[in-house]
């Protein structure tokens, strides 16, 4: 008895450790007392100034520091933001991991990828409730843009938890699966503490359109598309290959898959039957010689203008495989990601000037989104009807759209809570605050490397990319400071040398003077040379070119 009156008295703590003030790597601790659990776990492609990086996920060490009170990992769907990041924590954590099928299906292939023990995957339905310490927690279905997705009602001693995970209102999804209306009514008939609920889309008036006018989109351009058909998108998009798979079929055409991610969700999705198609639709891409252009349909990834994706090759004739011909229906399914569009528009450049006819205008209605807009964001709200409210998931200008919405709705404005990554919200049950931050960060993925990426790494790729390197050889007597070879020095990046064979000079003549005085001060110390080295270089360089080089002094001793 005196355990639980004591647990009552204890705070609700919400921790986010990403998906606050951006779009990407989402994970959420919900903490109540000694127990703990952790909603999604996703990634982020790098931003333009991470020069090299390939993946960016959350800092999760808080995690590992509090391992004995984590219970589990709740997963809303099988997107790679919220699910990316799991192959490197599942390698330093062993916890249950819940999610429904086709999500633990994608991540089931994202662990053997990495080699990574998937024996703790648990799979749900929606509907389903499940124990994880003082937590119930609940899984609700959605429509969002890929299958089997999600929102959780978390019941903690204190009260009940929304969290909406990704999602839209759409009156007709591709599989007849509706969002669940009266689940969502009940729990809020019978009171919610918090609502934790998507962002992505909080600026845009109106509703979402239905996947289903995506379908509409693909028959008008399959219907005249005169030889092949190549459409881009994101391979988690199981409801729009499903679309595309119909039309191939409609019209008579053979389906090949491109692309390895895409190749590993469709596979997936037709083991698992989120993806019909007739026996014989879906040919290999070696096969598609075997037939007339117009009877062939690509699905591939690249709508996003990656450098190594198939569509990019294609664009760039890199391709070992497909080649793009005069005539082909290039549909690019998908919007920009923000910082994409130079790379996307590039890409169109490239597909055109081969001939290609390329379909990417919103207007044409290829590309719908899986978020939903204001109208749908207040019918929420007005079916939860929350007590206190965290806008997630959006950069920051979402997130204060998205309290702002929820003032007009009525809520009080000391209940709305927008926070960035590390903060701590507390919550009782009549009052919620924000009480501090905890350490929080990114862990960059470069290559095999995670972690060993940091801040000064990333400096020192800047400086390369901008101004170069200059690398200065010398071979000196320690004794006597006396130079017995060069200085030699090498140029990448930085100028052309055969065209500045007077800055080089003048800059070998520096390097010398500089030693000359540092052994007739009897400075033999080989640290402090090349300091005095460098800092003499740097000055003359930025002088004479306005440049800031990296300079790597190399002293060696005979």
């Amino acid at each position: 008895m005196y355990r639980n009156e004591q647990r009552i008295e204890q705070k609700l703590q919400v921790i986010p450790l990403g998906g606050l003030g951006e779009i990407g790597k989402n994970m959420t601790i919900i903490k109540f007392g000694d127990d703990m659990i952790v909603i999604d776990s996703g990634l982020m492609f790098p931003e333009n100034d991470m020069l090299g990086v390939d993946l960016v996920i959350p800092d999760f060490n808080y995690l590992l520091e509090n391992s004995n009170y984590l219970r589990a990992i709740v997963l809303t769907h099988g997107h790679e933001d919220h699910i990316g990041a799991l192959p490197y924590v599942l390698k330093k954590l062993s916890v249950p991991v819940y999610g429904t099928k086709l999500t633990l299906g994608i991540l089931e292939g994202r662990l053997k990828e990495n080699g990574v023990d998937s024996s703790n995957l648990h799979a749900v339905t929606p509907g389903e409730i499940i124990n994880l310490g003082c937590f119930s927690v609940g899984f609700l279905r959605v429509n969002h843009s890929i299958p089997d997705s999600v929102g959780l009602s978390i019941k903690t001693p204190i009260g009940m938890i929304v969290h909406t995970g990704d999602f839209k209102i759409d009156y007709t999804p591709v599989d007849g699966k509706m969002t669940d209306f009266r689940r969502f009514s009940e729990l809020g008939n019978k009171g919610v503490l918090l609502l934790l609920a998507d962002s992505t889309n909080s600026e845009r008036e109106g509703h979402t359109a239905s996947e289903k006018t995506v379908g509409a989109a693909f028959n008008r351009e399959f219907q005249k598309a005169p030889g092949r058909i190549i459409v881009a998108t994101f391979s988690s998009n199981v409801h729009r290959i499903q679309q595309v798979i119909d039309n191939a079929v409609k019209y008579n055409r053979k389906v090949a898959i491109l692309g390895r991610s895409m190749v590993n969700v469709v596979n997936i999705s037709l083991e698992l039957g989120y993806i019909h198609a007739p026996e014989g639709t879906i040919i290999d891409i070696e096969d598609i010689m075997n037939y007339p252009a117009e009877r062939i349909v690509i699905i591939t990834t690249g709508s996003q203008g990656e450098p190594m994706s198939a569509l990019t090759r294609m664009a760039l004739s890199d391709h070992r495989q497909v080649d793009i011909l005069h005539g082909d229906t290039v549909i690019i399914s998908a919007t920009p990601i923000p910082g994409n569009e130079k790379l996307v528009a590039k890409t169109i450049d490239n597909l055109l000037r081969l001939g290609a006819n390329v379909i990417y205008s919103r207007d044409a209605g290829i590309h719908v989104s899986g978020h939903a807009s204001r109208e749908e964001l207040k019918l929420m709200h007005n079916l939860i009807k929350p007590k206190f409210f965290i806008p997630v998931h959006g950069e920051l200008h979402h997130l204060f759209a998205h309290a702002k919405l929820a003032e007009e709705l009525g809520m009080p404005k000391d209940h709305i809570f927008v926070g960035e990554n590390g903060f701590v919200f507390e919550f009782t049950k009549e009052r919620g605050r924000i009480v501090g931050r905890i350490n929080w960060g990114v862990i960059m993925v470069d290559g095999l490397g995670v972690g060993d990426v940091g801040n000064i790494v990333l400096r020192d790729r800047r400086q390369l990319s901008q101004d170069g390197i200059l690398i200065v050889v010398v071979t000196m007597n320690r004794e006597t400071g006396k130079i017995i070879a060069g200085p030699d020095i090498v140029s990448r990046g930085f100028v052309y040398v055969r065209e500045s064979e007077a800055l080089m000079d003048e800059a070998k003549s520096r390097v010398v003077a500089t030693l000359k005085r540092c052994a007739e001060e009897k400075i033999f110390d080989w640290t402090t040379l090349k300091v005095n080295v460098k800092d003499t270089l740097a000055q003359f360089l930025f002088e004479q070119t306005r440049r800031k080089p990296m300079i790597l002094p190399i002293i060696m001793e005979v």
